[in-house]
């Protein structure tokens, strides 16, 4: 048996390393979407209402990878489904997003918010609204709509992007009556800062937001770039400062189309 020198061992090492780095980044990550799950419930309580967050598909086409995820999202029967920003990032995929929200479980409200790519793309807001709207949805852009699920009372409200839009939590919230569990999206986290200096009264129960791709490509963990309007969040759970937020990783990539470190979700809330 012809021996293998440390040298070519080390080099061979190395390059598979590498090239499982590579299917990892490009391919592994980004294309098996995960559903995780939270469980929010107080003790004791047996009732729940599901939330799913999607968040930042980014959507360019709909291939195997959101055929896998719509199965996914099915079986997981959510109540609500939040779609917290950055959808599409041009006009001319609003067909896509059409086709998309069509596969969603029939009957099952959609609610959701602007990103900064809905702007930077120039989508046509009205026609984005009516895609929605469509599909028994609601695009929310500062405002406030209320739910009853199972006799509970739930209040929604959507605020506008941070980066790209205007976001206004005042006008926001200017509908807000009390409810059982209120639930905010804004699709930059850095948003939550003004949320705590600008709330009022009303309970906040939970945030979602997405934005950052969890880093997107990160190494050991940390994230060396996260687009402007993440501030301190990158990704998961944030609960230092009474709100709870939590920031999601998204299904898409933006600017370049690889993950690492940072698989791609959607998350789903027992509340």
């Amino acid at each position: 048996m012809k021996k293998i020198s440390r040298r070519r061992f080390l080099r061979n090492g190395l390059l598979a390393g590498l090239g499982l780095g590579l299917l990892d980044a490009a391919w592994l990550e980004g294309f098996f979407v995960e559903l995780k799950r939270h469980d929010l419930r107080p003790a004791g309580q047996e009732a729940e209402l599901r939330i799913l967050q999607i968040s930042d598909l980014h959507l360019k086409s709909l291939g195997w990878k959101h055929q896998r995820l719509l199965r996914s999202i099915r079986r997981a029967q959510p109540d609500l489904i939040a779609i917290t920003g950055d959808a599409i990032d041009a006009a001319d995929q609003l067909e896509l997003l059409d086709r998309f929200l069509g596969q969603l479980p029939m009957d099952t409200p959609v609610v959701a918010i602007l990103g900064n790519w809905e702007y930077w793309g120039e989508v046509d807001l009205e026609a984005l609204s009516d895609t929605y709207a469509r599909h028994g949805g609601q695009l929310l852009i500062n405002q406030h709509r209320q739910y009853t699920f199972s006799g509970r009372k739930v209040g929604i409200t959507g605020i506008d992007d941070f980066v790209g839009g205007s976001a206004d939590y005042a006008t926001a919230i200017r509908d807000y009556q009390a409810v059982d569990f209120h639930l905010v999206l804004t699709h930059c986290p850095v948003h939550c800062d003004w949320i705590e200096r600008e709330r009022g009264p009303e309970r906040i129960d939970l945030i979602l937001a997405g934005h950052t791709h969890g880093g997107q490509i990160t190494l050991l963990g940390y994230a060396p770039y996260c687009p402007p309007g993440s501030g301190t969040y990158v990704r998961g759970w944030y609960r230092e400062r009474g709100l709870p937020l939590y920031v999601s990783k998204g299904v898409g990539t933006s600017v370049f189309p690889l993950r690492f470190g940072s698989r791609a979700e959607v998350g789903l809330f027992r509340v």
